[in-house]
Protein backbone atom coordinates (compact mmCIF):
# COMPACT_ATOMS: atom_id res chain seq x y z
CA UNK A 1 0.00 0.00 0.00
CA UNK A 2 1.39 3.21 -1.01
CA UNK A 3 2.56 5.74 2.13
CA UNK A 4 0.26 9.17 1.14
CA UNK A 5 0.86 12.37 3.28
CA UNK A 6 -1.74 15.18 3.95
CA UNK A 7 0.00 18.25 4.18
CA UNK A 8 -1.60 20.94 6.40
CA UNK A 9 1.19 23.71 4.89
CA UNK A 10 3.61 22.12 2.53
CA UNK A 11 4.66 18.83 0.69
CA UNK A 12 6.20 16.70 3.02
CA UNK A 13 10.05 16.42 2.34
CA UNK A 14 11.87 12.83 0.92
CA UNK A 15 13.83 12.75 4.67
CA UNK A 16 10.01 12.64 6.05
CA UNK A 17 9.05 9.71 3.41
CA UNK A 18 12.31 7.93 4.63
CA UNK A 19 11.80 8.05 8.18
CA UNK A 20 7.81 6.52 8.07
CA UNK A 21 9.27 3.63 6.03
CA UNK A 22 11.84 3.47 8.26
CA UNK A 23 9.62 2.86 10.61
CA UNK A 24 7.74 0.50 9.08
CA UNK A 25 4.17 2.23 9.33
CA UNK A 26 3.54 1.67 5.05
CA UNK A 27 1.35 -0.89 5.12
CA UNK A 28 1.35 -2.15 8.49
CA UNK A 29 4.17 -4.27 8.51
CA UNK A 30 6.30 -5.22 11.23
CA UNK A 31 9.90 -4.73 10.84
CA UNK A 32 13.29 -5.76 12.36
CA UNK A 33 14.71 -2.00 13.06
CA UNK A 34 18.52 -1.61 14.36
CA UNK A 35 18.55 1.53 16.71
CA UNK A 36 20.55 3.34 14.45
CA UNK A 37 18.08 3.05 11.55
CA UNK A 38 15.20 4.48 13.86
CA UNK A 39 17.07 7.00 15.27
CA UNK A 40 18.16 8.53 11.65
CA UNK A 41 14.73 8.34 10.98
CA UNK A 42 12.89 9.65 13.85
CA UNK A 43 15.71 12.50 13.37
CA UNK A 44 14.78 12.96 9.98
CA UNK A 45 10.77 13.24 10.79
CA UNK A 46 11.04 15.21 13.68
CA UNK A 47 12.61 18.33 11.70
CA UNK A 48 9.92 18.01 9.40
CA UNK A 49 6.57 20.43 9.21
CA UNK A 50 3.50 19.66 10.38
CA UNK A 51 1.67 16.70 8.77
CA UNK A 52 -0.91 14.06 9.49
CA UNK A 53 0.63 11.00 8.08
CA UNK A 54 -0.67 7.22 7.91
CA UNK A 55 -0.07 4.54 5.78
CA UNK A 56 -3.01 5.22 3.20
CA UNK A 57 -4.93 6.99 5.49
CA UNK A 58 -5.57 10.41 7.24
CA UNK A 59 -5.18 10.14 10.76
CA UNK A 60 -8.58 11.55 11.70
CA UNK A 61 -9.71 13.92 14.36
CA UNK A 62 -11.90 13.09 17.51
CA UNK A 63 -12.74 9.57 15.55
CA UNK A 64 -14.19 6.97 17.38
CA UNK A 65 -11.86 3.83 18.07
CA UNK A 66 -12.26 1.12 20.37
CA UNK A 67 -10.94 -2.13 21.80
CA UNK A 68 -12.10 -4.19 25.19
CA UNK A 69 -9.22 -7.26 25.80
CA UNK A 70 -9.59 -9.94 28.41
CA UNK A 71 -7.11 -9.26 31.07
CA UNK A 72 -6.04 -12.57 31.58
CA UNK A 73 -5.71 -14.51 28.07
CA UNK A 74 -5.69 -11.32 25.95
CA UNK A 75 -8.56 -12.49 23.82
CA UNK A 76 -10.16 -9.34 21.63
CA UNK A 77 -13.62 -9.77 23.19
CA UNK A 78 -14.47 -5.96 21.19
CA UNK A 79 -13.29 -3.89 18.89
CA UNK A 80 -13.77 -0.82 16.62
CA UNK A 81 -11.43 0.16 14.61
CA UNK A 82 -9.06 -1.05 16.36
CA UNK A 83 -5.55 -0.56 14.24
CA UNK A 84 -6.91 3.07 12.99
CA UNK A 85 -3.83 5.24 13.34
CA UNK A 86 -4.36 8.12 16.21
CA UNK A 87 -2.96 10.25 18.41
CA UNK A 88 -2.11 8.57 21.80
CA UNK A 89 -2.12 12.47 23.95
CA UNK A 90 -0.94 11.61 27.35
CA UNK A 91 -1.94 7.73 26.47
CA UNK A 92 1.29 7.90 26.01
CA UNK A 93 2.79 8.47 29.37
CA UNK A 94 2.57 4.78 29.89
CA UNK A 95 5.10 4.12 27.73
CA UNK A 96 7.15 6.80 29.69
CA UNK A 97 6.27 4.76 32.64
CA UNK A 98 6.99 1.26 31.48
CA UNK A 99 10.82 2.17 30.74
CA UNK A 100 11.12 4.29 34.26
CA UNK A 101 9.82 0.85 35.47
CA UNK A 102 12.51 -0.84 33.16
CA UNK A 103 14.78 1.58 35.08
CA UNK A 104 14.07 0.91 38.62
CA UNK A 105 13.94 -2.59 38.16
CA UNK A 106 17.70 -2.64 36.33
CA UNK A 107 18.85 -0.53 39.11
CA UNK A 108 19.89 2.62 37.35
CA UNK A 109 17.43 4.33 39.22
CA UNK A 110 15.96 3.95 42.77
CA UNK A 111 12.34 5.26 44.05
CA UNK A 112 14.77 7.67 46.25
CA UNK A 113 16.72 9.32 43.05
CA UNK A 114 16.89 12.84 42.01
CA UNK A 115 15.56 13.68 38.64
CA UNK A 116 17.13 16.91 37.73
CA UNK A 117 14.59 19.76 36.11
CA UNK A 118 15.86 21.21 33.03
CA UNK A 119 14.69 24.73 31.48
CA UNK A 120 13.42 22.80 29.11
CA UNK A 121 11.43 20.23 31.07
CA UNK A 122 10.07 23.40 33.68
CA UNK A 123 8.27 25.20 30.45
CA UNK A 124 6.42 22.62 29.66
CA UNK A 125 1.99 23.47 28.97
CA UNK A 126 -0.15 21.91 31.91
CA UNK A 127 -1.11 19.76 32.89
CA UNK A 128 1.88 19.99 35.08
CA UNK A 129 3.44 20.22 38.42
CA UNK A 130 5.23 23.72 38.05
CA UNK A 131 8.72 22.21 38.89
CA UNK A 132 10.98 24.85 38.78
CA UNK A 133 14.66 24.60 36.42
CA UNK A 134 17.38 23.54 38.74
CA UNK A 135 15.28 22.07 41.10
CA UNK A 136 14.81 17.97 41.77
CA UNK A 137 12.12 15.90 42.10
CA UNK A 138 12.67 12.14 43.69
CA UNK A 139 11.57 9.22 41.35
CA UNK A 140 8.14 7.74 43.81
CA UNK A 141 7.30 11.75 42.97
CA UNK A 142 7.01 11.61 39.31
CA UNK A 143 5.40 7.77 38.70
CA UNK A 144 2.61 9.79 40.84
CA UNK A 145 2.56 12.37 39.06
CA UNK A 146 2.45 10.89 35.47
CA UNK A 147 -0.30 8.45 37.03
CA UNK A 148 -2.42 10.59 38.50
CA UNK A 149 -1.71 13.94 37.42
CA UNK A 150 -0.51 13.80 34.02
CA UNK A 151 1.95 16.21 34.58
CA UNK A 152 4.40 17.11 31.25
CA UNK A 153 7.04 18.54 32.64
CA UNK A 154 7.38 15.36 35.26
CA UNK A 155 7.03 13.44 31.69
CA UNK A 156 10.40 15.60 30.24
CA UNK A 157 12.04 15.57 33.23
CA UNK A 158 12.11 11.49 33.18
CA UNK A 159 13.00 11.50 29.54
CA UNK A 160 16.00 13.86 30.15
CA UNK A 161 17.36 11.81 33.36
CA UNK A 162 16.89 8.76 31.41
CA UNK A 163 17.99 10.01 27.80
CA UNK A 164 20.93 11.46 28.08
CA UNK A 165 19.78 14.64 28.33
CA UNK A 166 17.80 14.30 25.25
CA UNK A 167 13.53 13.92 25.19
CA UNK A 168 14.59 13.06 21.30
CA UNK A 169 16.44 9.85 22.20
CA UNK A 170 14.58 9.02 24.94
CA UNK A 171 11.16 9.16 22.64
CA UNK A 172 13.50 7.01 20.33
CA UNK A 173 13.90 4.49 22.94
CA UNK A 174 9.89 4.44 23.35
CA UNK A 175 9.56 3.68 19.51
CA UNK A 176 12.24 0.77 19.85
CA UNK A 177 10.09 -0.83 23.04
CA UNK A 178 7.12 -0.39 21.33
CA UNK A 179 8.54 -2.70 18.72
CA UNK A 180 9.53 -4.90 21.15
CA UNK A 181 6.22 -5.14 22.52
CA UNK A 182 4.35 -5.68 19.10
CA UNK A 183 3.10 -2.21 18.83
CA UNK A 184 3.64 -2.13 15.17
CA UNK A 185 1.76 1.08 14.64
CA UNK A 186 2.85 3.26 17.19
CA UNK A 187 5.39 5.93 16.82
CA UNK A 188 6.64 8.23 19.95
CA UNK A 189 8.05 11.68 19.65
CA UNK A 190 7.68 12.99 23.28
CA UNK A 191 7.39 11.52 26.30
CA UNK A 192 4.30 13.56 27.37
CA UNK A 193 1.75 13.09 23.99
CA UNK A 194 1.73 16.90 23.49
CA UNK A 195 0.95 17.93 19.81
CA UNK A 196 2.94 16.32 17.34
CA UNK A 197 1.67 14.86 14.09
CA UNK A 198 4.37 11.92 14.09
CA UNK A 199 3.09 11.11 17.81
CA UNK A 200 0.57 7.74 16.61
CA UNK A 201 -0.75 4.93 18.01
CA UNK A 202 -3.70 2.55 17.83
CA UNK A 203 -6.63 1.60 20.46
CA UNK A 204 -5.09 -2.31 19.85
CA UNK A 205 -1.26 -0.81 20.73
CA UNK A 206 -2.34 0.72 23.76
CA UNK A 207 -4.05 -2.61 25.04
CA UNK A 208 -0.70 -4.26 24.44
CA UNK A 209 0.77 -1.74 26.25
CA UNK A 210 -1.34 -2.24 29.17
CA UNK A 211 -1.48 -5.95 29.13
CA UNK A 212 2.34 -5.81 29.57
CA UNK A 213 2.64 -3.30 32.14
CA UNK A 214 0.42 -5.40 34.25
CA UNK A 215 2.08 -8.88 33.13
CA UNK A 216 5.90 -7.34 33.41
CA UNK A 217 5.49 -5.18 36.63
CA UNK A 218 2.64 -6.51 39.06
CA UNK A 219 4.50 -4.48 41.69
CA UNK A 220 3.65 -0.74 39.97
CA UNK A 221 0.23 -2.03 39.07
CA UNK A 222 -1.70 0.00 42.41
CA UNK A 223 -0.09 2.84 41.38
CA UNK A 224 -2.85 3.88 38.38
CA UNK A 225 -5.31 3.07 40.85
CA UNK A 226 -4.07 6.17 42.88
CA UNK A 227 -6.87 8.57 43.03
CA UNK A 228 -4.95 11.46 44.74
CA UNK A 229 -1.46 11.94 45.93
CA UNK A 230 -0.01 15.36 47.38
CA UNK A 231 3.56 16.79 46.37
CA UNK A 232 5.15 20.54 47.78
CA UNK A 233 1.72 20.97 49.67
CA UNK A 234 -0.62 20.59 47.03
CA UNK A 235 -3.06 17.69 46.76
CA UNK A 236 -3.67 16.44 43.45
CA UNK A 237 -6.59 14.33 41.99
CA UNK A 238 -6.60 11.48 39.27
CA UNK A 239 -7.71 12.70 35.79
CA UNK A 240 -9.43 9.15 35.71
CA UNK A 241 -12.63 9.76 37.08
CA UNK A 242 -14.03 6.27 36.58
CA UNK A 243 -11.60 5.07 39.66
CA UNK A 244 -13.57 5.36 43.02
CA UNK A 245 -16.97 5.29 41.18
CA UNK A 246 -17.37 2.63 38.60
CA UNK A 247 -16.97 -0.83 41.06
CA UNK A 248 -13.99 -2.47 39.33
CA UNK A 249 -12.21 -0.20 37.97
CA UNK A 250 -8.65 -0.10 38.97
CA UNK A 251 -6.67 1.90 36.33
CA UNK A 252 -4.92 3.75 34.08
CA UNK A 253 -4.67 6.48 32.27
CA UNK A 254 -6.46 8.84 30.56
CA UNK A 255 -5.46 11.53 27.16
CA UNK A 256 -6.70 14.61 25.28
CA UNK A 257 -5.11 16.97 22.89
CA UNK A 258 -7.66 18.58 20.23
CA UNK A 259 -6.22 16.07 17.43
CA UNK A 260 -6.79 13.08 19.22
CA UNK A 261 -10.32 13.74 21.41
CA UNK A 262 -10.86 12.50 25.03
CA UNK A 263 -8.79 8.93 25.49
CA UNK A 264 -8.86 6.56 28.31
CA UNK A 265 -6.88 3.23 28.46
CA UNK A 266 -9.27 1.58 31.46
CA UNK A 267 -8.48 -1.58 33.64
CA UNK A 268 -11.31 -3.47 35.31
CA UNK A 269 -12.03 -6.78 37.22
CA UNK A 270 -15.43 -7.75 38.38
CA UNK A 271 -17.30 -11.24 39.24
CA UNK A 272 -13.39 -13.00 38.79
CA UNK A 273 -12.65 -11.54 35.11
CA UNK A 274 -10.90 -8.54 34.10
CA UNK A 275 -10.63 -6.44 30.88
CA UNK A 276 -8.76 -3.71 29.90
CA UNK A 277 -10.80 -1.28 27.77
CA UNK A 278 -9.13 1.30 25.41
CA UNK A 279 -11.66 4.17 23.84
CA UNK A 280 -9.89 7.12 21.41
CA UNK A 281 -11.96 10.02 20.23
CA UNK A 282 -14.38 10.51 22.48
CA UNK A 283 -16.10 13.96 21.97
CA UNK A 284 -16.01 15.17 25.42
CA UNK A 285 -14.65 13.34 28.59
CA UNK A 286 -17.87 12.35 29.98
CA UNK A 287 -18.97 10.74 26.70
CA UNK A 288 -15.84 9.07 26.78
CA UNK A 289 -16.01 7.79 30.36
CA UNK A 290 -19.96 6.80 29.69
CA UNK A 291 -19.02 4.36 26.54
CA UNK A 292 -16.03 2.77 28.53
CA UNK A 293 -18.56 2.12 31.46
CA UNK A 294 -21.08 0.55 29.16
CA UNK A 295 -18.21 -1.70 27.39
CA UNK A 296 -17.32 -2.73 31.11
CA UNK A 297 -20.72 -3.18 32.25
CA UNK A 298 -21.30 -5.53 28.79
CA UNK A 299 -18.11 -7.60 29.25
CA UNK A 300 -17.91 -7.89 33.09
CA UNK A 301 -21.70 -8.19 33.64
CA UNK A 302 -23.11 -5.68 36.93
CA UNK A 303 -21.45 -5.50 39.52
CA UNK A 304 -21.76 -7.62 43.11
Amino acid sequence: MPLTFFASRARAPSRLLAALLALGLAGCQSVDLSRNDLAAGLAAGSKAPAFSVASGEVVPVRAASAIVVDADTGRVLYSEDPDGLRHPASLSKLMTLYLLFEAIEAKRVTLDTELVVSTNAAAKPPSKLGLRAGSTIRVRDAMYALAVKSANDVASVVAENLGDGSEQAFARQMTVKARQLGMNRSNFVTPSGLPDDLQISTARDMAVLALQIRKRFPGFVPLFSTESFDYAGRHYVSTNKLLGRVPGVDGMKTGFVNASGFNLVASARRNGRGVIVVVIGGQTGRSRDARVEQLIDTYLGPAA
